[in-house]
């Protein structure tokens, strides 16, 4: 059997490539390093859905700010029994209230959801009112503004999208085959990407950048380094921010959000910081596990940028499921235009009835 069927190849897709040998993404047809710093989160809507939506709307911007509006409403459900929850279910169960529907204007709203609901909850629980959303701005510049109650700088605008757009789609990991699932059945749209969020919710996928703020918070000072990753490895615990299923190299979009880490000035000293824990990491690694490439992945970068931006580290998973929701509407409607309906075999190792005598 294969474990996690790794090596099966489950669909077919013009959507992204994920090459780990050689530390390459490419999306339908644009490098990482293309689009990672240059495209706004709007222009890799557009790349990823075209061809999918026949609806699509000519002005992205307008359509995806016009989201915002709308299921901003949504936001009056936020009620205490939702605020006991954690950030990422509070916004799981917002994004439930929405219509189910296979077209761009359910797309546009689920777009929309993420960035909106979480905002709003996060705000809630600091105690502030939710910041209705300004349709007029670029959606990671009214993602700032919705979260902090006052306008972004372009600077840290621009480093949200560059997060957005780096971890926007990448193949067949986890959340997306399973919202690619949902799609085969025709559930609709909102369906698969609840789906996607379930599945992004889980430490192995996108619940793992936060505990590295506790990682770098608990080490304190670059001389604590090393002690401290010893010990943890000496632990059996899983050292979060390296290694990835995939990338068997440096994990491209690290990289990249390392490059938008840097424009935000005020964090040099954090970064200088991360930068020698990454380097006693990744020695230890090579000594502990020589047989094994273990490279530093998108998380390490994607909690120093995140926090720099002021999100807390509970809602880190939450803005993930921002930037991913564009790749699992867009493998939706793969799926439900182009696919069956997935149904894999699987192999009976259980008991078999006893024969009568």
């Amino acid at each position: 059997m294969t474990d996690g069927l790794e090596g099966v190849v489950a669909a077919e897709t013009v959507l992204s490539e994920v090459d780990g040998a050689a530390g390459v993404l490419i999306v339908r047809g644009r490098s990482l390093d293309e689009l990672a710093g240059i495209a706004r989160y709007e222009d890799v809507v557009a790349l990823l859905f075209g061809g999918f939506y026949p609806d699509l709307p000519a002005d992205i911007p307008v359509a995806l700010g016009r989201a915002r509006a709308e299921v901003f409403a949504e936001v009056q459900a936020l009620d205490t029994g939702l605020m006991d929850r954690t950030p990422i279910e509070a916004m799981r169960a917002l994004t439930a209230r929405l219509a189910d529907g296979d077209n761009a204007q359910v797309a546009f709203r689920l777009l929309a959801a993420p960035a909106v609901f979480t905002a709003a909850v996060v705000r809630a629980k600091a105690g502030h009112a939710p910041v209705a959303p300004d349709p007029t701005l670029t959606h990671a510049a009214d993602i700032l503004r919705m979260l902090r109650g006052q306008p972004a700088t372009k600077v840290e605008a621009d480093a949200l999208d560059t997060y957005l757009v780096t971890v926007a789609d990448h193949g067949l990991n986890a959340s997306t085959f399973a919202a690619r699932v949902v799609a085969s059945t025709h559930a609709g749209l909102t369906s698969a990407v609840l789906a996607g969020i379930s599945a992004l919710k889980g430490p192995l996928h996108g619940g793992a950048p936060g505990p590295i703020i506790e990682m770098l918070d608990e080490i304190g000072d670059p001389a604590n380094a090393r002690a401290w990753i010893e010990r943890a490895l000496a632990r059996g615990d899983r050292l979060m921010g390296f290694g990835h299923r995939v990338y068997k190299v440096r994990d491209p979009r690290a990289d990249a959000l390392k490059s938008a880490v840097r424009w935000l000035d005020a964090r040099q000293g954090r970064l200088e910081f991360a930068e020698a824990v990454e380097a006693a990491a990744l020695a230890i690694l090579r000594a502990h596990k020589p047989t094994r490439s273990l490279q530093t992945n998108v998380e390490f970068y994607t909690a120093l940028l995140l926090e720099a931006l002021a999100f807390p580290p509970s809602a880190f998973t939450c803005v993930f499921a921002m930037g991913r929701v564009a790749g699992w509407l867009a493998h939706a409607r793969e799926q439900t235009t182009g696919g069956r309906l997935i149904r894999p075999a699987s192999v009976y190792v259980g008991p078999m009835p006893q024969k009568a005598a």
